[in-house]
């Protein structure tokens, strides 16, 4: 309000409108009381800092100086109340009270005499406008959410950026000012939380907010005025400076791109940024050291930021400004750390390195009272980034740290004074700055520290000797050990007690790896560039990029002690770099990556990958680059498809495939993950490739903040740093305007699921169960709800009544949605939906995260509320409130959970039981993991042999009414991928009699498909074909199609069929809410005139492949020739860049060669359909019969490897599988004494296929093979060997373990419903089956896991094996350790002749009744063959209905299942197989 009044404005606001009540005038005189201002909220008073902020930065630098390294005092004069009017009068004032007085009065002093000379605004007035022109188009979206002084603060940022994209204001004066507002807990940036958290934050568009700057008072129409900072303290022009839309366009868009073309500035001359490392372990050094030390060339950024606020708010050390920021004067702490007060948490951004340090630095806090400890934590990837290994070794020294949410990340409690010295081991192969931190903090320990590094070669040795080499800077020398035979140095540093010893001055190195960009420009455009402040002598890794990579490349290079020029060949004459370790240089993987992306010539001699390609870089060493702001080297592989790069993932690193410019891909765009590194080497590539878009553009803040400024700096006064490439600012809602699934799934969402639902739908146990699939935390609103008011719901109403209850309901899905945003799984109360207000919550989280609704039927609800007494009654009839809360349910949610099997009874026959080893009907518990690991993205249930050089199949259902055929589902879906639910067939069984054209109910459809899902977790197609496309729908019933695409998309149908026909912009605004669902975009052509090499098809294709994640182009063949042309066209279009799959067919039987040929899901038909859908469609073991006719589908030999087997199930098992398919493979046994030469050659012969391993041979063929799996190594058994086909067509053999799977999925299937998870397991037995067992148990999630055998060694050693597992040796069978939970599964793994129900038996193991304990019952699997029911079974079956028997039969042939999966990619009739082998199984017994 003084503010106001000082510009004249002495009228107030009411809650009508701004300036309502007084007056427009020039005051005579203000008072102020600043005593009023203790009577405000913290957030209000740091409102007002806004505008003193503003004032000291447009006119007095020094004011700005106290505002920016005094704020905890200004802050100490509001937070501290005065006793007495202490401060009235000056004898009374404090230190922090005389300085906030001094402040206002500066800030008035400076508006007041502005005023005075201006009063009517013609020039000068406009200065104190700055931040306003941007922040109050934000304020006009966002008030009253955001207050003024709030969007001004953002406003004040984007102007300055405005300033410096005109070159006007220095990246120092940009990073202080935001320091500066963030002390006063202002945002900075539309990305604050505070402000992305608003549903109107939605609404700040860029073309918005310049149509709201265009009505702006200080505005002339469309002319845009901004008060342009010149540097700290002063402006630009003594008014507000006319700035072109573009420039403003540029500074607001989320991304960026880069107009390709030759650096106008060549040869260019820059300096990069400082080192963020050496900033870093600048900071630290000198924070830790006693003096002070002035650092020069300190990078301004985010990193560094949140350095030197984490240090402050450790009270470690105190810092100040120089030279107009360009010097920061840090004056050290010499050690001498607190827990920050109050008990706030140190929040730490992405800033791994910070992290890292601040880790080990927190030991060294000082303990001031009991109970104290400092917690760090910070944003969602920081808490998945790894921290576990530096966490064990300091645990192992004797610190206290605990890990708050996941294991091995952020955040953690950490307690004082624990770094205890000595000999401590690091595990240091995952990150360097491990052992940084360590190394920077020993001298400070209890003891002088030994530094062992285990673990296998360490990554980044660099980084450490420059941490070493900075610490003798500071006055501590680390002594690094070497063998005393060889001289060769180890992995042991010895560290003395000491404190360090600030320098005066410390000159920090330009950022190496940021420099790898100029430098990578000038090779790609064929110019020159030269980076001063970095050379030979550096202490950074990546100052060898220029030597070791671009030269061999074929650039020019030289480089002194302190520069290095680079100037490129000529445009398009880069060589494949070969093989190339950058272990010493991981960071710059990322810049050598898009320039290998362009490298077609061939590498230089002695560098070409053995057996590799000539356009081939093979770069490895860089394993590490998994696990930083990003999994770095998959975001590479998968941005770089984009363009038509091909790439090859290996275990340390990637191999990219060049190709020349003109066959990569135009307009991409790039998502950088948040990492600055994707960002900008991203923009290396956007150099040369047109309209390249770089989302995410200020990820580049975390380390050079002005790079998108300094490729096209506008200044010639500073001309030192500008390259000279254009660079324009795009706005990504426009973007994305125009639909393309070309873009891949978004990432897998963290973000909570909300279920809602009727009460008595089952929510609770759907909700339970999808947590448990998500690995994720349940949480129910009503137990918050009680938690929080100490009351039950029931009672709480009865007191209150329902509106207040509906009020407090509320208010905690609020907390729960701020609290639990992201790993959680939220089921609300049934009439959440009543309240206005909770709707419109529900549906703006749809924006961000899946609302989803368990459906269930009526009568099964009031069935159930009949029964339930815990909640209020209605006070109506359940159908009543049913039939109100439905459309408010439709209109909350994203998507739809069918929790009914009424359809299912339905059918008229129930679904035959094909036995337990092939079950008619999935779990509910298996359908609840599909669809919700598939509408989170954390697993979509996609088909896998989509991949390039796989073939896949779906089955075409061809039923006006699925749920007769359900039974027969398993059977017909042998083999294929998917099964296509053609839509426009479904008939309602009150419409049967109706002929023609027709739209089936949505309700019958989302039955239809539910009634499937209970019998199949293969991904389904949803079809909607119209008539003139060959199918039912009618063809102008656009609305009523879209309406069910939507449901499917609800449904979580994984694949939506859309012809290409229907409206472009329905077509759109579908993709662009499809989730995770693949759009198939078709086009089927009936009249046989369309010619595949003509031009109509291909423009069918291009407008298909703007929509599609799949094409789909079905024509019709006149002849066998119309095959081969169909052949050519599918070869042209996939050799277009950035081609996705296709499917392409020739109707008719003279196309039945089309359907064979075709790769990319081949429709199939069934014997047991009633129709075929479309004319010369063939069943799939037709098809792989023709394959095998054609060439294309070779036999194989697959065997079974052991000793005695001659009585093995496994060749009728997987001959029957083959038979089944049509598939002309063969299964035999190999029986022999060892694994010798028999076997070494049938696995090396060309046509083997694959081969199960069984005693005495899972460890002894482990050495024969070129890889294991993760299980397979963990189980420390081979049970599978699987071939696999590489790259350059060679073979290598993989071992696999499919033993834990069959029993994992055996107690999956058969574990009653009320048991979620398990809590406690039993093993009985040690031998090699047994640990196939334990790790299915483990992997199960079962806390306690009971091991009993008799021989006590054997168990010891296994518990051995498996560390992870809370394993518990059992002595007498059926007491529990400690009186610990009787076990829900019992698996036994020894012999059925070593078991018995006697008592007395003295030559066998007693099974007591006491064994199945548990209340609810639970599953026993006895991995026994024979005899068909052994003891144990025996006894679980007399003990009552509520254990669930497992015979060893049955888990053979669910790993055998998994086998045959493994060896052919193909899903086998279950019911066949398993009704041939209990056959014969049961002939044998």
């Amino acid at each position: 309000m003084v503010d106001s009044s000082v510009g004249g404005k002495t009228a107030i606001d009411t809650p009508h409108g701004k300036n309502l009540i007084g007056a427009f005038w020039q005051p005579e005189y203000i008072f102020i009381d600043a005593a009023f201002l203790e009577t405000l909220p913290a957030r209000e008073f740091s409102n007002g800092m806004a505008e003193v902020v503003k004032t000291a930065a447009i006119w007095n630098e020094m004011e700005f100086s106290a505002l920016e390294s005094r704020a905890a005092e200004i802050f100490a004069a509001i937070q501290t109340p005065s006793v007495n009017f202490a401060g009235r009068t000056e004898a009374t004032r404090s230190p922090a009270q005389q300085l906030l007085l001094s402040v206002i009065a500066g800030s008035i002093g400076v508006k007041a005499h502005i005023v005075t000379i201006d009063e009517r605004e013609t020039g000068l007035r406009n200065l104190v406008n700055f931040g306003h022109t941007i922040g109050h188009a934000i304020e006009a979206v966002l008030t009253p959410a955001m207050l003024h002084g709030e969007c001004v603060a953002v406003g004040m940022i984007l102007e300055a950026e405005v300033a410096r994209q005109l070159g006007i204001l220095s990246q120092v004066a940009v990073g202080r000012l935001t320091r500066s507002l963030k002390a006063y807990n202002l945002p900075v940036s539309l990305s604050d939380p505070r402000i992305a958290s608003l549903p109107a934050a939605s609404s700040l568009s860029v073309s918005k907010l310049l149509d709201i700057m265009r009505i702006d008072k200080k505005n002339s129409g469309p002319q845009k005025k901004i008060v342009i900072l010149s540097r700290i303290g002063a402006t630009y022009e003594p008014k507000a400076t006319v700035v072109a839309d573009k420039v403003i366009e540029k500074t607001l868009s989320e991304a960026v791109k880069v107009v390709p073309g030759t650096p106008s500035k060549s040869p260019i001359r820059m300096a990069t940024p400082g080192s963020k490392s050496i900033s870093n372990r600048a900071l630290l050094l000198a924070a830790l050291g006693s003096g002070t030390c002035r650092l020069k060339n300190l990078l301004h950024s985010d990193d560094t930021q949140v350095m030197m606020n984490a240090l402050v708010e450790l009270q470690g050390a105190k810092f100040d400004w120089e030279d107009g920021g360009e010097t920061l004067v840090v004056s050290g702490g010499a050690g001498a750390l607190s827990v920050p007060s109050g008990g706030k948490e140190v929040y730490l951004g992405n800033a791994g390195t910070a992290a890292r340090f601040l880790t080990t630095v927190c030991t060294l806090v000082q303990a001031q009272g009991t109970g104290q400890r400092t917690i760090i934590t910070g944003n969602a990837r920081m808490k998945q980034r790894p921290i576990g290994p530096l966490v064990d070794a300091l645990r192992a020294n004797g610190s206290s740290i605990d890990y708050l949410e996941s294991q091995g990340c952020l955040p953690l409690s950490i307690a004082p004074a624990g770094l205890k010295g000595a000999h401590i081991q690091l595990a240091a192969s995952v990150s360097s700055q491990y052992v940084s931190s360590i190394l920077l903090c020993a001298p400070y320990a209890a003891e002088p520290i030994k530094l062992e590094l285990t673990g296998g070669q360490v990554i980044s040795q660099p980084y450490i000797d420059m941490t070493i080499a900075m610490m003798k800077t500071f006055g501590i020398e680390v002594i690094r050990e070497k063998d005393a035979e060889s001289g060769k140095l180890l992995d042991v540093y010895r560290i003395p007690k000491g404190a360090y010893t600030n320098p005066a001055e410390y000159n920090i190195e330009s950022d190496a790896s940021s420099a790898t960009y100029p430098l990578a420009i000038a090779a790609i455009t064929g110019t020159t560039c030269t980076i001063t402040n970095i050379g030979s002598a550096s202490l950074q890794g990546d100052a060898r990029f220029a030597k070791e990579v671009l030269e061999p490349m074929g650039c020019k290079v030289v480089q002194t002690e302190t520069e290095t020029t680079v100037t490129g060949p000529p445009v398009g004459q880069l060589r494949a770099l070969g093989l190339v370790d950058m272990e010493p240089m991981t960071d710059a993987f990322l810049t050598a990556s898009v320039l290998a992306a362009v490298a077609t010539q061939p590498p230089l001699a002695g560098r070409a990958v053995e057996g590799g390609k000539p356009n081939a870089t093979r770069i490895i060493g860089i394993a590490n680059q998994r696990v930083k702001e990003c999994n770095r080297i998959k975001a590479m592989i998968d941005e770089l498809a984009k363009f038509g790069v091909e790439t090859l993932e290996l275990d340390d690193g990637l191999e990219v495939y060049g190709k020349p410019f003109s066959e990569l891909k135009e307009g991409v765009s790039v998502h950088c993950y948040d990492d600055h590194r994707v960002a900008m080497a991203f923009s290396v590539l956007g150099s040369a490739i047109k309209d390249t878009i770089l989302e995410e553009k200020r990820c580049v803040e975390k380390t050079w903040p002005n790079w998108w400024d300094d490729l096209e700096n506008k200044a010639c006064w500073l001309a030192l740093d500008l390259i000279g490439l254009a660079v324009e600012g795009v706005e990504l809602s426009s973007l994305h305007e125009i639909a393309s699934a070309s873009r891949p799934a978004e990432d897998a969402s963290q973000s909570s699921v909300i279920i809602i639902g009727m009460r008595g739908s089952g929510k609770t146990f759907i909700g339970e169960l999808a947590a448990s699939a998500l690995g994720w935390q349940f949480v129910d609103a009503d137990a918050a709800f009680e938690e929080k008011h100490q009351t039950g719901v029931r009672e709480f109403v009865h007191k209150s009544g329902w509106p207040a209850f509906r009020d407090a309901e509320t208010e905690i899905l609020q907390e729960l949605l701020s609290q639990n945003g992201t790993g959680h799984v939220i089921s609300l109360g049934g009439g959440i939906v009543e309240t206005p207000s909770a709707r419109e919550l529900l549906k703006e989280y749809t924006k961000t995260g899946p609302v989803v609704h368990i459906v269930r039927e009526i009568d099964e609800v009031i069935g159930y509320l009949g029964e339930e007494t815990s909640r209020p009654a209605y006070g109506e009839p359940i159908v009543e409130v049913y039939k109100r809360r439905a459309p408010w349910f439709a209109e909350c949610c994203s998507y739809e959970f069918v929790n009914y099997t009424g359809v299912l009874a339905s059918s008229g026959t129930p679904a035959h039981d094909d036995s337990k080893a092939a079950p008619s009907s999935l779990s509910v518990r298996e359908e609840v993991s599909r669809f919700f690991n598939h509408i989170t993205g954390q697993q979509a249930n996609l088909a896998p042999n989509l991949a390039k050089g796989k073939r896949s199949y779906f089955l075409c259902l061809t039923y006006p009414d699925i749920t007769p055929a359900l039974p027969h589902v398993q059977e017909m879906t042998a083999g294929v991928d998917a099964i296509e639910v053609r839509v426009d067939l479904l008939r309602s069984p009150r419409d049967f009699d109706k002929l023609g054209a027709y739209i089936p109910p949505t309700s019958y459809v989302t039955e239809q498909i539910a009634a499937l899902r209970h019998k199949t977790r293969l991904p389904l197609i949803f079809t909607v074909r119209t008539v003139s496309q060959g199918g039912q729908f009618p063809d102008h019933a656009e609305k009523e199609a879209f309406e069910l695409f939507l449901t499917a998309v609800r449904l979580g149908v994984e694949y939506i069929d859309v012809e290409i026909s229907w409206t472009e912009k329905k077509i759109q605004d579908l993709v662009l809410r499809k989730g995770h669902s693949q759009i198939i975009a078709s086009w089927h052509d009936w009249s046989g005139s369309m010619h595949w090499d003509g031009k109509p098809v291909e423009a069918k294709h291009q407008l298909a492949h703007r929509f599609s994640d799949i094409v789909k182009i079905v024509g019709k063949a006149n002849a066998l020739e119309d095959n081969f042309a169909l052949h050519n066209f599918v070869l042209r279009m996939q050799a277009i860049s950035g081609a996705k799959p296709i499917i392409a067919l020739n109707m008719g039987v003279e196309g039945q060669m089309s359907r064979i040929l075709n790769s990319t899901f081949s429709p199939v038909t069934h014997p047991l359909l009633p129709s075929k859908a479309a004319p010369g469609q063939l069943s799939f073991a037709q098809i792989q019969t023709a394959l095998h006719l054609l060439g294309q589908l070779p036999a194989k030999k697959f065997y079974l490897f052991g000793t005695p087997i001659a009585h093995s199930m496994s060749p009728t098992l997987h001959n029957t599988a083959f038979e089944a398919l049509g598939l002309p493979h063969k299964y035999e046994l190999l029986e022999t004494a060892t694994v010798g030469e028999e076997i070494k050659a049938a696995i090396t012969s060309p046509d083997f296929g694959g081969a199960s391993v069984t005693i005495p041979f899972k460890r002894d063929i482990m050495p024969l093979l070129d890889g294991l799996s993760a299980d397979a190594e963990v189980i420390g058994a081979v049970n599978t060997v699987v071939p696999q086909k590489r790259e350059d067509g060679s073979v290598s053999l993989y071992g696999d373990n499919t033993d834990w799977r069959g029993i994992t999925y055996s107690i999956q299937r058969s574990l009653p419903q009320g048991i979620l998870t398990p809590e406690a397991a039993l093993v009985i037995g040690a031998g090699g089956t047994s640990r196939a067992a334990i790790y299915a148990l483990w992997k199960l999630g079962i806390q306690t896991i009971y091991l009993f055998n008799r021989t006590r060694g054997s168990a010891e050693t296994l518990v051995a094996a498996f560390p992870n597992a809370k394993i518990q040796l059992v002595d007498e069978l059926g007491v529990w350790p400690n009186g610990g939970p009787a076990p829900t599964v019992v698996i036994s793994t020894v012999p059925a002749s070593a078991t018995s129900l006697d008592s007395s038996a003295t030559d066998a193991l007693y099974l007591p009744r006491t064994l199945f304990a548990a209340n609810k019952g639970g599953v026993v699997v006895d991995m026994a063959y024979k005899p068909a029911e052994t003891p144990l079974l025996s006894l679980a079956a007399n003990i009552g209905t509520h254990w669930r028997t497992v015979r060893g039969v049955e888990v053979l042939l669910e790993q055998g299942y998994h086998q045959l999966h493994l060896w052919t990619g193909r899903h086998y009739p279950k019911r066949v197989v398993a009704e041939r082998v209990f056959k014969v199984y049961s002939e044998s017994t």
